[in-house]
């Protein structure tokens, strides 16, 4: 394609920044929206392989009706001399694969939590796509862009399938790259979000250990280890990468579908979870009591709010930091004037015990002394009234009997 070239009476075409097997990428400009964009023409041998156009055509139409951060947007689709062409979102910046090549040349493993920040956001990104009901079939370093700033973006949906025409059938035709498809690809079988998964797990690998888990003479031999041969520990490449992250990726990597998490969706979640714990661990509070020999809560001591925080000694060092009786000093002490000194005798701490407390006696509460005073009032007032009539009764009978 010329430099200069308009497509469409619309799209500038410049400077090529990218060439495959397939096609070629080029940096374009759209004359109608003022914005710059990346067009991808496919080479002029391909124009009669109605294969190739149907998988170009699937992409264009699928990261079309697809909006989201980590996936590189599809603006239009067009044909110019015979030639289809799709004008998508400019991203500057390099793929991932161009990252692991630099880190690979420089003898340098990329760190986990850079890792972690650019497979969280692939997982984001396909994420999506599983719950748009798409699987990628085709994830590797080469379809994933970096900015510069480490922003992550998906491309190349070329060989994506729907969820329901994927798991329908079994096909002959075996989607994606054998350095990173999957088993069940391998085998053949239709690819699902669990695939996407391994694939993930594959990137993952080869950024920590700046090499592909599974090498082969040829594509037979490579698909035959995704098959039968475990990965290599990914510790034995590099020993910085923590027991934890192996684990997880120990899971991402097993041979079974069942055995992975089921979408990029539940992956993104694992991995958060696990940043979020790396982090606290290497907060500057810990690393502050790490370099002081504090790794566990049981060597920290509890004081009250404002004081210091003192580690606890060692029982090693109790003996070694335990202040001398008096007589002890006396014994390291010389000089002729030296009188000997005697140790303090010990007080009788049965004498120093405190007193008993005695017992607390029972107070009624004033509500309840006023009503007792109120009842002992009317029982004196009921026994007055029965005296005062004695005297009476007493007249009553003298008469009656004088009657």
């Amino acid at each position: 394609m010329q430099l200069g070239t308009v497509l469409s009476e619309r799209y500038k075409v410049g400077e090529r920044i990218g060439i495959g097997g397939m096609a070629a990428v080029y940096r374009a400009e759209d004359l109608s929206l003022g914005r710059e964009v990346a067009i991808k023409i496919i080479h002029e041998s391909l124009t009669g392989d109605d294969v190739f156009l149907e998988q170009f055509r699937n992409e264009a139409h699928a990261a079309a009706n697809m909006s989201h951060p980590n996936i590189v947007m599809v603006h239009d689709i067009g044909h110019y001399d015979g030639r289809s062409f799709m004008v998508m979102e400019y991203v500057e910046g390099a793929t991932l694969k161009d990252i692991i090549r630099q880190n690979q040349a420089n003898d340098e493993f990329m760190s986990v939590e850079r890792m972690l920040t650019l497979a969280i956001q692939i997982c984001r990104g396909l994420g999506y796509a599983h719950r748009s009901g798409l699987v990628h079939c085709d994830m590797k370093p080469q379809n994933i862009l970096v900015t510069a700033d480490d922003r992550a973006k998906i491309t190349d949906f070329g060989i994506s399938r729907a969820v329901s025409e994927a798991t329908r059938t079994q096909s002959d035709v075996v989607w994606g790259t054998p350095q990173y498809f999957s088993p069940e690809q391998a085998a053949g079988e239709p690819p699902s979000p669990a695939s996407d998964v391994y694939s993930i797990g594959i990137i993952m690998y080869e950024l920590l250990g700046n090499d592909l888990p599974f090498k082969g003479d040829n594509p037979t031999a490579i698909a035959l280890k995704h098959l039968q041969s475990p990965p290599p520990h990914i510790r034995t490449l590099n020993k910085k990468v923590p027991p934890q992250m192996a684990q997880i990726l120990h899971k991402v990597l097993a041979k079974e579908p069942a055995g992975r998490y089921r979408t990029a969706g539940q992956l993104q979640r694992i991995l958060e979870t696990y940043q979020k714990q790396a982090q606290e661990s290497t907060s500057p509070f810990m690393e502050s009591l790490i370099a002081k020999g504090i790794h566990t809560v049981e060597d920290v001591t509890v004081v009250p709010k404002g004081q210091p925080v003192r580690q606890k000694p060692s029982p090693a060092k109790q003996g070694q930091n335990k202040r001398p009786s008096v007589s002890q000093q006396a014994q390291t002490q010389t000089g002729p004037t030296m009188q000997p000194v005697r140790d303090k005798p010990k007080r009788d701490l049965k004498k120093q015990q405190p007193p008993p407390k005695k017992a607390r006696q029972f107070v009624p509460p004033p509500a309840e002394i006023a009503y007792n005073s109120r009842l002992m009032t009317l029982a004196i007032a009921a026994v007055v009234l029965v005296l005062g009539l004695i005297p009476l009764w007493y007249v009553v009978a003298r008469v009656w009997g004088a009657l």
